[in-house]
């Protein structure tokens, strides 16, 4: 942002633009820059977002977690471990706010550890049935699962929650027509952003803040 040549008035309306989400090329005809430039400058707040990342205090309450795995419309193997995706971790309190990281694997050395650092003791975990939450049956949660196989929700027994976050992160990320793996890292986090902040002037008040303070 400190090397950039754009006047204040472009990069305002080029803010409004991604808080909006709109694509770099739209936003590039509209504010009259080249799409590289808008390219570079909607990846840079993207990263001033990723950077400002809440460190949320621990989740607790009702908590669903779900893995799901980003990618290409590719043949072959769907689902858990499918080829060239991107592996991801959430977990949602519900009526709350959502975490997400990008994971290695969805084993239990790697999911339950995020548990164990994210939720506070006592509280109610939700899957499905997956194998690598059975660790949560003998832990300091309450552990509920739900089989997808049979139904979707059983009372107050879903994952609803999250798995309505991966379809509005997959949504929005689809427009961007593939995604450069060394990149998701920061689209994942602005999909977070924009769901923790859903007010869009909260989003443009929040970012104009980042801009102004990297510019000053």
């Amino acid at each position: 942002m400190r090397k950039s040549r754009i006047s204040w008035y472009k990069q305002s309306k080029l803010i409004e633009l991604f808080v909006a989400g709109t694509t770099a090329r739209t936003a590039a005809s509209l504010v009259g820059v080249n799409k590289t430039t808008a390219s570079y400058y909607f990846q840079r707040l993207r990263q001033l977002i990723y950077d400002n990342s809440e460190h949320h205090e621990l989740l607790e309450g009702e908590v669903e977690a779900d893995e799901s795995y980003f990618g290409g419309r590719r043949k072959g193997k769907r689902g858990r471990g499918a080829a060239g995706k991107v592996p991801v971790f959430g977990l949602l309190k519900r009526n709350d706010k959502v975490y997400t990281v990008v994971i290695p694997d969805a084993k239990t050395d790697t999911l339950i550890p995020i548990i164990r650092e994210k939720v506070k003791p006592d509280s109610i975990v939700y899957t499905d049935t997956w194998r690598s939450y059975n660790a949560l049956d003998v832990s300091e949660f309450k552990h509920y699962r739900i089989n997808h196989s049979e139904l979707f929700a059983n009372k107050a027994n879903h994952i609803n929650g999250i798995e309505n976050f991966w379809n509005q992160a997959k949504r929005h990320m689809r427009k961007f027509n593939g995604i450069p793996k060394e990149s998701f890292h920061l689209f994942l986090k602005e999909c977070e952003w924009r769901f923790n902040n859903s007010d869009p002037k909260k989003q443009l008040k929040q970012l104009n803040q980042w801009v102004k303070k990297e510019l000053n």
